[in-house]
Order: structure tokens, then sequence, then C-alpha cells
């Protein structure tokens, strides 16, 4: 078959496209195998997280199964605060550190980010994720979490339940006495994810200062974090909880909490998504750089998915808990907290002190 003269540049063009592309993955294979060989003689990781050791082990084992020469050090027992601090602290004295750091806090994260603790990595799996959860290539989203209402079953009735902020706003105000010392939330002076939670809720609820002056009425319980109030909701020593983390409550409702019933609003569900980074000063940046494409990895995803039951970002990952199914459940009312420099901006400390004072006479009654 003779080939007209105007297609003949079009196939030359394809070819040249295609081999373009080869290329590209000839030299993405070359690249993750020279970080390979250099990880390895690393020979060592060390991750920061808020994410439990326990809750976070087939994370690390999916690695260890990768990269055997490997030892992972992962560290989720402290508090998103206490983590922050203690990163900036090792740093400026130049101590052993994370090589990645992992949180929740994405205002925290994106704090150290900002202020220049960040690596900039081309991951080969940058190309594979939702382009909101890639930060310049130097931070990226991780999960896709919903911020929720916890109630304890026993305790309320099917028609009290809240079904977003204004219910729940109306329930406290009218139902106070029993629901005085009955509210748990988190205390914003020592989690900086509950700090995070409260600014976006300013952000999205016009009716805000009054959702906080009915939960100032409960005289509310404060926690630094959420596997307590989870214990206590599911105990009976509250019977509601606000500005709750959705994927422990719902994992945990399925597992060791019966009690605890979840609600994610109707009107607003701020998604958190869990942030991580490279440290520009890692003792074991190759190391580190393996964990980032793993953790980003379509079986880095179903790991997070089916085994750390956290959503997963990644539409191929084949979990039944991911942001694809979370988002065809709650529809428009996922609001995602976007990973930009601005979050960093709620840091300020004259911005901080502010919001926390404001937050106190509304919430706690103090002037």
């Amino acid at each position: 078959m003779k080939l007209t003269s105007w297609f003949k540049p079009l196939i030359f063009i394809s070819l040249i496209g295609t081999a373009s592309v080869g290329f590209a993955q000839a030299i993405d294979a070359l690249t993750i195998l020279q970080i390979q060989k250099q990880a390895e003689l690393e020979g060592h990781l060390v991750v920061y997280s808020v994410l439990s050791n326990k809750a976070a082990q087939p994370l690390v084992d999916g690695f260890k199964s990768l990269y055997p020469g490997i030892k992972v050090e992962y560290d989720g027992e402290g508090g998103s605060t206490e983590t922050y601090d203690r990163f900036i602290a090792e740093s400026k004295a130049k101590k052993p550190t994370a090589d990645v750091m992992w949180s929740s806090a994405m205002d925290l994260q994106m704090k150290l980010v900002v202020d220049g603790y960040a690596a900039k990595y081309f991951s080969a799996e940058s190309k594979n994720i939702p382009k909101w959860a890639n930060y310049k290539d130097i931070a990226w989203g991780t999960t896709y979490e919903p911020v929720v209402m916890v109630y304890n079953k026993q305790l309320l009735k099917p028609e009290e339940v809240p079904t977003d902020h204004t219910s729940f706003t109306q329930l406290l105000s009218s139902n106070q006495e029993k629901f005085k010392g009955k509210v748990t939330s988190f205390d914003l002076e020592k989690s900086g994810v509950g700090y995070m939670f409260a600014i976006q809720d300013q952000i999205q609820n016009p009716r805000w200062a009054e959702l906080q002056r009915s939960l100032g009425t409960s005289k509310p319980f404060l926690a630094a974090g959420t596997g307590e109030m989870l214990k206590r909701i599911n105990s009976g020593e509250s019977m509601l909880g606000y500005n709750i983390m959705g994927s422990y409550a719902l994992t945990r409702s399925k597992k060791d909490l019966p009690n605890l019933g979840v609600t994610i609003p109707k009107d607003f569900a701020p998604i958190l998504s869990r942030v991580m980074f490279i440290n520009i000063n890692a003792a074991h940046p190759n190391a580190a750089k393996l964990w980032v494409d793993y953790v980003l990895s379509k079986k880095g995803q179903q790991i997070m998915g089916d085994g750390l039951e956290l959503n997963a970002i990644r539409e191929d990952a084949g979990t039944k808990n991911s942001a694809q199914i979370l988002n065809q459940q709650i529809g428009i009312a996922a609001k995602l907290i976007p990973i930009n420099a601005e979050l960093a901006e709620t840091l300020n400390e004259k911005f901080q002190l502010q919001f926390i004072q404001k937050w106190k006479q509304a919430t706690l009654n103090m002037n």
C-alpha cells in the first residue's frame, strides 16, 4: 500500500514518540537500579511517623520483603507535635534523625517543607498518583482520610445521632445537661492535627463560632490523641467525639471498640492526606527514596488500603479502602485539605496564638 505524503511524517512522529517513551522508561529503570544499589550500601532507613508501629507493621514488612538488606527503624509512637519538635531539635543539633518524615499533621509537615527541611526527588511513581498528591516533587500525600464525628451506639438514640455540623450544634445546645462532660475533642495546644482540623472547620463552616460555643457548654474532655478519645467513647465516659480521624474510628469500630458509631458529615467532611517527605540532610538518602517510591507504588498503596485500612490514593490499587470508593459514598461533601505552602501560614506564631485564644474563649469559656 502506498502511503500519502502527509501520512508519512505522522508515522515518523509516532515512532519518535514511542522511542522517546521507551528511552525514558529505560532511564527510569537505570536510575532506580542505581538508587537500589546505593541504598543497599547505606543499609539503613529511619522513618518518623505518627502512625503507630503496630498499625504500620504491614507496610514496613512489605518494604523489608523488597529490600531485605535495609534495616528499617520505624518510630510511630510520638504525637504529631512531639514528632515535629523532635525532628527540628535533632536537626538543629546535627544529631541523627529521620530520613523520612511522614505525618497526618499536614500543616506541620508543610512548615518543615517551607523552612527548607525537605529534599527534591523525582519519583518514578509520581506519574501514577493524583496531581494534588504531589507538591513540587518535594512532598507527597499518601492517604485520603475523612474527619468524622463519633458516638456511643448504646448511649445515643438513633434520632440523636448528628448527620452534619448543624445537627451536632443543635444536639449539644438543646441537651446541655445530658452532654455535660460527655463530649471529647482534640486539645489544640497539644495536638498539631487537632489544630489543623479546627482551622479547616473555621474555613468550611460559616457557623463555626456557634458550634464552638455549643461545644463549650458541654465542658468537653480535651485529648492529645485519637486513641484516647475512641476508648472514652467506647466505654461510655464520653458519648460524642468531634473532629476525629475517621480512618482510626472506622477501623477500631470493626475490631476492638464495638460500641463506636461513626458519622461522616453530610455538609462537609475535611479530607486529610498523610504527608511524606525526605529529609534534605538524610543520612540514608537513597533508602529514603526507595521508601517514597514504595509507599506511592501500587503494592504500597494496596497494603495501605488492605493492610493498614487507610484509604489509598491510587485508582489502580485495587483495595476496598480507597479515595475513589469514599468519594462515591460522600460525593461533594469531601473537602480535600490542599497540600500547599498556605497550610504553613496558619502556624505563624501570632496567628496561632490568637486562634487558640479565640478557641479557648468559645470552647472553654476562658477569657
